[in-house]
């Protein structure tokens, strides 16, 4: 019987049966109604919307764990475009890897905790963690060199020169690190506990000087792996591993920037364990000496990495005239800020602030290599005019893009104009989001406020630098200095005679004073 002859074959029953028979079949009219054919449907999207992964479920606890953690915790909270649906045939993925941190308290005898107060725990647990980062930054480079250095290798996945370029000195590192691990396990007690780790830092530190060519390499090495993964067969071997559970969500280059966040992290660390030790503790002297040993390095290295970063983005600058070359591009040693910008027509820029020039740019490709092809003229910082634009100030280019565009293609603008004798140019630059836009804003500003500085330290030195010669002619110091020099030369053929005659002349005169004197006083 088919489904739509159901009501005629209900309505004939009713008939036949009588008035008990019209009450017994009552409760088969909820059948009829076309809510009921909508049951399966309606199961059907309730299931689907059950294996959609929450993407809001992140508990407020997890801002209180590492940053390893939380870093893995909002890979998980993303769809996995990747992973098989529960409809498939395949295999259940494994399981993710994840490193769970460690407590000093939790590791080590409980018992001892009552033997020591608050504030030696909290001592205790910061040198714990030291040590603990410590074991986790040897165990991430070994993973980083043999599943993804070793593999791509043999695979010849890449060449060696390109592994070398990517890697850097990342095996240098291991055993510096193991170094210091070593020393952190000898001088701890039987009960987990350690009483110094002043003179050990202090002893050690300096050895980080070697992160000086690690993290200089890092701009070539991050741009050559994205240029790399263009190539199927990287990408293919970077996803899988991506997919594995020894990766606990990171990707290469997460691991390759794993000993730079470490660097940076040693002067909290160290902060933490002198904030906990008592004043009249031995460590106390040690620990700010290896506070200062730590902020010095950081900041040489960090010196260091702006230059080499600076100089790998000025040999990609491709000019298309020679006009176009500028001094204060060359003799630049920073680059302020740079990244990807927008002008009201919707072109792509790369836009680069350096100390004294505003470069603007168009990424390309030129002998398989990421270059930057000047768009325009560079801009001299200290002519440069900078406006803040108000949202929907600016008007988008082209009367069929300005119709439907909407209300987020006319936000986040700033202009930058310049104009010097019959060159002038003006452009209206779109940022990423408001707070890119006031990265650039804050940046332009402190780059022109600096060139101000230097310009009025230069007019200062530069008047400094005339005298008045003794002819009431303003006259260079150099000059003055050169003249000096002339007169000290033309007297110096007999000065050393003269000086010699006086001085016994003096000695002569003093000697017949006193003579004299003492004659006068035999007088008396």
């Amino acid at each position: 019987m088919v489904a739509k002859d159901y009501p005629f074959y209900l309505a004939a029953k009713r008939a036949s049966c009588g008035g008990g028979a019209r009450a017994a079949a009552s409760p088969p009219k909820e059948t009829e109604e076309p809510s009921t054919k909508r049951v399966k449907p309606l199961s059907r999207v309730t299931s689907l919307a059950s294996l959609i992964p929450p993407v809001r479920a992140t508990p407020l606890k997890r801002f209180s764990q590492t940053l390893q953690r939380s870093i893995s915790f909002r890979s998980d909270s993303r769809p996995d475009l990747f992973s098989p649906r529960p409809w498939s045939r395949n295999m259940p993925p494994a399981s993710t890897k994840r490193r769970d941190s460690k407590l000093w308290s939790e590791t080590f005898d409980v018992c001892v905790n009552h033997m020591l107060t608050s504030k030696e725990i909290k001592r205790q647990e910061a040198i714990f963690e030291l040590s603990q980062g410590e074991e986790d930054l040897i165990e991430d480079l070994k993973l980083a060199k043999k599943a993804y250095h070793d593999p791509m290798l043999k695979l010849s996945i890449m060449t060696e020169q390109e592994l070398n370029q990517i890697f850097g000195t990342l095996d240098s590192l291991i055993p510096l690190h193991e170094d210091l691990l070593r020393r952190l396990q000898e001088v701890r007690k039987s009960d987990g506990s350690t009483e110094h780790v002043g003179h050990i830092l202090v002893g050690w530190l300096p050895c980080l000087n070697s992160y000086d060519s690690y993290c200089s390499n890092q701009v070539a090495a991050k741009a050559l792996l994205d240029h790399k993964k263009q190539d199927h067969r990287v990408q293919d071997f970077l996803q899988r591993c991506l997919e594995s559970p020894f990766s606990r969500k990171l990707d290469l280059w997460n691991f390759l920037d794993i000993p730079r966040s470490r660097l940076v992290k040693y002067p909290l660390l160290l902060r933490e364990i002198l904030r906990h030790t008592p004043n009249d503790h031995p460590d106390q002297q040690h620990l700010e000496e290896a506070i200062n040993i730590i902020q010095g390095i950081v900041a040489e290295i960090n010196i260091k990495t702006g230059e080499s970063e600076c100089q790998y983005y000025k040999e990609r600058l491709i000019y298309l005239e020679e006009g176009q070359r500028d001094s204060l591009i060359d003799n630049s040693r920073v680059v302020c800020c740079h990244g990807e910008l927008k002008n009201n027509r919707g072109v792509k820029l790369h836009v680069f602030l350096f100390q004294e020039v505003l470069v603007i740019t168009r990424a390309i490709t030129h002998n398989e290599q990421l270059c930057y092809q000047l768009y325009r003229q560079p801009i001299p910082v200290r002519d440069l005019v900078l406006e803040d634009l108000q949202d929907g100030e600016v008007r988008v280019g082209g009367s069929i893009r300005g119709a439907f565009s909407n209300n987020e293609r006319i936000k986040n603008f700033f202009r930058v104009s310049f104009k010097s004798g019959s060159q002038s140019q003006s452009h209206s630059l779109q940022a990423n989001d408001s707070f890119n836009k006031q990265q650039w804003l804050n940046c332009i500003r402190q780059a022109k406020e600096k060139v101000t500085c230097a310009g009025k330290t230069r007019v200062l030195n530069s008047e400094a630098h005339f005298l008045l010669s003794p002819n009431g002619s303003r006259v260079s110091q150099g000059e003055t200095t050169l003249e000096q020099m002339d007169q000290s030369d033309s007297e110096s053929d007999c000065s050393m005679d003269t000086s010699e005659v006086n001085l016994d002349c003096e000695r002569m005169e003093q000697t017949n004073s006193c003579e004299s004197e003492k004659q006068i006083e035999t007088d008396v």
